[in-house]
């Protein structure tokens, strides 16, 4: 027998006894699994239903005979007593699929899905005398899709690493959407296996998930703390009378809660996560379908985790690496920094410097000379901080640490935020580290960093020990440096006069510059010398070579002028006696001298001058209306021949005259581009003098800035000048 058939107006023929058709109904349909309901007349009387109706919409055969609208009144206001009605008075069946009913009474609804079939119900002559209701539930294949859909939306937010808590928060209000009786937690393990701490659950009031953040990880704590400690499922059935819920039954009864069923979240390798725990508002036992849902979640909840945990770990070592190069970096450049300083105590300034505020507000470094520590350099972010680093006690405890550290050689730090030395903390320091500098075996200094915010964690001092020891070893050679530069320069000083006589009716001035960091002594030197009968020598020259037997050179060379011209009254000869000084002693013979010697003496009108000039470049006389002339007349460079051949010139210079001498230093000084700065540049720069002219040292500050002007301040030679102006 045919119950519908597809076929538009198609007719289905039934009995007229109500009897006969209840019973073929209950042939048809009592033992079926879809919902048959048999409904009669335009008020749809429930002529027949098997027990999946009743199951599905609630009653019992006792409601047959009554309208359906009476025994399920929440179908009304959704609409489905209009459809049947429609389908009534058209004879048109109408199919559903997926359709949602909310049924139950107040308080106690639930959500159903199903597929429905309203057939209309024809007599003998074809007229609608009812509907046949068939339909099928899809509510648990309903929920099956969302769970699927909310799964692949939760690992898709896995795999594009979404937030930790957006994932987890998702989750929960996604169960707790489909099954709105479960209240979902989910709890986060420590590292260290010891606590639980909220994860999230959207659902739980905030005051218990305050309550039970940290929870400790043991038997017979709540339901999670059971679970994590036993790593297995705990079921809580009545959250009121059991065990391993004391201490906390007035916080689940604040809450609303009393079920609560939780399962340990376990990574791959067997580590605790967490919880996922799923309360229920009354004392209940989980169904098995609650059972696997947990399973579930609990799998997508530790996948999430582990992937968090992975990222988490991928990012912290790439903050380690970007630190560890930062750190590096910083290190040599620092390094870099203070290797270029030269000097001693720029060098370890350029330390002080340096440290802060990159690594502490506060710097000091302390050197042992001489047998006495004292303070060479100091660093700070602020006035303040600086105002700090001068506070007596502060400085009497800093002194104090010092003092330990040179003794030992180690490190002394402190993390606790007291102050170095142990004494009273000064205001807003909170501690501190102090590192040796020491090289060749030997501790010469220490650098010592102060904080004022918070302590100086092993990172900073690690860094601070690692820039102390590349700053001993880079201090220790300018220390070196220092002191063979000023070895040089107090060498130097002795082969030149400590200062110009005063001679009258002449104004004197020089100027000396050594070449490069004035490491070595230099072969460049002047000197000007009384002579009797109220006569003075003046002599410029230039050594050939650098170092030790320059300077004995230049020694002997002056001392052998100094000699001579006591005794000789001729330019020639005392350059002749010097010439045969250098050629009789034992030295290289790659050391020659050139050399200008000369002697002047008053006149009432002018300055009368002898000189001789034997290699040197030739000297340049200034004469008051600004013309520059050039003295070319030359004899051999002295110690290259047994004999020199020189003869001397004479020279008058009248009031404002000037005689301008100077070393190849000056006149060989290149430019960028190579180009010499030569006689002719030097001509110019002394005409180019404005008047008024002011005397020898303007020529002498002229001669310097022209230089310095075209070739730069460095120097590859030494460079001397000499000028006497007739007054």
């Amino acid at each position: 027998m045919s119950l519908q058939s597809d076929r538009p107006g198609a007719i289905t023929a039934y009995p007229r006894s109500t009897p006969r058709r209840s019973a073929e109904y209950e042939d048809l349909f009592d033992q079926a699994p879809v919902i048959f309901a048999a409904l009669s007349g335009p008020s749809h009387l429930l002529e027949a239903a098997n027990p999946a109706f009743f199951e599905a919409f609630g009653g019992d055969r006792a409601g047959t005979g009554a309208p359906i609208a009476d025994l399920v009144p929440e179908l009304v206001p959704q609409g489905v007593i209009d459809r049947l009605d429609a389908v009534y008075r058209t004879g048109t069946p109408f199919r559903a699929r997926g359709a949602r009913l909310v049924l139950g009474v107040p308080g106690a609804e639930r959500e159903g899905f199903f597929d429905f079939t309203y057939e209309p119900r024809r007599d003998a002559v074809g007229e609608v005398d009812g509907v046949v209701v068939l339909a099928v539930e899809t509510t648990v294949y309903h929920h099956a899709q969302l769970l699927a859909a909310e799964q692949r939306i939760l690992l898709e937010q896995i795999a594009r690493d979404a937030p930790l808590g957006d994932i987890l928060t998702g989750m929960a209000r996604a169960i707790e959407e489909l099954s709105p009786e479960l209240i979902v937690s989910v709890l986060l393990a420590d590292p260290e296996g010891a606590h639980l701490w909220h994860g999230t659950g959207p659902g739980l009031p905030a005051f218990y998930n305050e309550a039970i953040d940290g929870i400790a990880i043991g038997p017979d704590i709540g339901s999670c703390g059971t679970a994590a400690y036993l790593r297995v499922p705990v079921i809580v059935t009545d959250i009121a009378t059991d065990h391993r819920w004391d201490g906390y039954h007035d916080l689940a009864a604040r809450a609303g809660v009393a079920a609560c069923w939780s399962t340990p979240i376990l990574a791959t390798d067997d580590r605790l996560l967490g919880t996922f725990a799923m309360y229920h508002r009354a004392p209940k036992a989980p169904e098995d379908k609650d059972l696997a849902l947990s399973a579930a979640f609990a799998r997508i909840a530790a996948l999430a985790i582990e992937r968090h945990q992975a990222t988490e770990a991928r990012r912290a070592a790439q903050e380690r690496e970007k630190e560890a190069r930062e750190d590096l970096a910083f290190v040599l450049d620092a390094s870099t920094a203070i290797t270029r300083e030269l000097h001693y105590a720029d060098c370890l300034q350029c330390l002080a410097r340096l440290t802060v505020p990159t690594l502490a507000p506060l710097c000091s470094v302390h050197v042992v000379e001489d047998g006495r520590t004292r303070r060479i350099a100091v660093a700070a972010a602020s006035r303040a901080k600086e105002d700090l680093l001068g506070s007596p006690v502060l400085r009497v405890q800093v002194d104090r640490v010092v003092a330990r550290v040179l003794a030992s050689g180690t490190t002394e730090t402190d993390h606790t935020g007291t102050s170095p030395g142990g004494g009273p903390v000064p205001p807003g320091v909170t501690g501190y580290v102090c590192a040796p500098l020491a090289t060749r075996g030997r501790t010469f200094g220490a650098l010592t960093l102060l904080a004022t915010d918070r302590p100086l964690d092993s990172h900073v001092i690690a860094l601070a020990e690692e820039l102390a020891r590349r700053a001993a070893s880079s201090a220790d050679n300018a220390h070196q440096f220092s002191d063979r530069v000023q070895l040089a320069r107090d060498l130097q000083a002795g082969l030149l006069p400590p200062e110009l006589p005063r001679i009258p009716g002449v104004d004197l001035a020089a100027s000396y510059y050594p070449a490069g960091e004035g490491l070595e002594v230099g072969g460049d030197f002047y000197d000007v010398f009384p002579l009797p009968d109220d006569r003075w020598a003046f002599m410029i020259g230039d050594v050939c070579g650098r170092g030790a037997l320059a300077a004995t050179t230049t020694g002997m060379v002056r001392h052998t002028a100094r000699a001579a011209a006591r005794l000789l009254h001729d330019p020639a000869a005392v350059a002749d006696a010097i010439n045969t000084a250098l050629t009789g002693n034992a030295l290289d013979e790659d050391y020659f001298v050139s050399l200008v010697y000369g002697e002047l003496r008053h006149t009432p009108s002018h300055l009368a001058l002898e000189l001789i000039r034997a290699g040197h470049v030739p000297p340049l006389v200034r004469r008051t209306d600004g013309t520059v002339e050039q003295l070319v007349q030359s004899g051999l460079l002295l110690g290259i021949a047994p004999d020199f051949d020189g003869a001397a010139c004479r020279l008058d210079l009248h009031p404002g005259d000037s005689l301008v001498l100077v070393t190849d230093g000056i006149t060989e000084a290149r430019s960028a581009a190579g180009e010499f700065f030569d006689e002719h540049r030097l001509a110019e720069a002394l005409a180019a003098l404005p008047p008024p002219f002011s005397g020898a040292a303007a020529l002498v500050e002229a001669i310097h800035a022209s230089v310095t002007a075209f070739a730069g301040r460095s120097t590859p030679d030494d460079q001397a000048a000499l000028v006497l102006t007739a007054t």
